[in-house]
């Protein structure tokens, strides 16, 4: 078998309690579905997960309060104006850092990170029942192009975040979504 992913913790305690019933580990790996290897390592303890994946964090807290300070300064600039100058006081990111530091606060990084950490351990059942969807507004005339406004929790009416726009531009709104669908093995 090729690598797959991690043992989810269902799956350790009935490798754990198949042990325990004098169960070889090729038994053990052909009624989970994973392979003997993975069975070995949880067995002899030198399963410690995969090593955590991703680029490190390449800002610092005084970086994130100096890009706040550019946002303050003109609220309608584009991703591209904002890193430009962010570059220019000597923090060096992609678009996608500046576009995660000014609208994530610390509230919704918390908020995230309860989310992810209560689902870790959700098995493949558990996520075929989830439906994840997404929705995307495409502009025909012109008039709702307008450039982002950088704006915190509380400043929706301050005259120094609004811009006029077209009543009523032409517009396409399209949703998909998506589910897991996935076959079980019967034994």
């Amino acid at each position: 078998m090729g690598k797959t992913a991690d043992l989810t913790a269902v799956q350790k305690a009935i490798i754990d309690t198949l042990k325990r019933e004098g169960k070889t580990q090729k038994e053990i790996s052909e009624r989970i579905g994973c392979s003997q290897s993975a069975v070995s390592r949880h067995l002899s303890g030198k399963s410690l997960g995969r090593k955590k994946c991703g680029k490190k964090r390449c800002t610092t807290r005084r970086g994130d309060r100096t890009l706040r300070k550019i946002v303050e300064k003109d609220r309608f600039q584009t991703l591209g104006d904002l890193r430009k100058q962010w570059t220019e006081s000597g923090v060096e990111t992609s678009r996608a850092t500046v576009h995660r530091r000014v609208l994530l606060n610390q509230k919704q990084r918390q908020k995230r990170l309860t989310w992810a950490t209560e689902k870790q351990h959700w098995t493949v059942a558990q996520w075929s029942k989830v439906l994840f969807s997404d929705e995307s507004k495409f502009c025909m005339s012109f008039g709702n192009q307008g450039a982002r406004v950088w704006r915190k929790t509380g400043e929706k009416e301050m005259p120094k975040c609004l811009k006029s726009s077209v009543k009523y531009p032409q517009s396409v709104m399209v949703w998909g979504a998506m589910f897991l669908v996935q076959k079980y093995k019967k034994n």
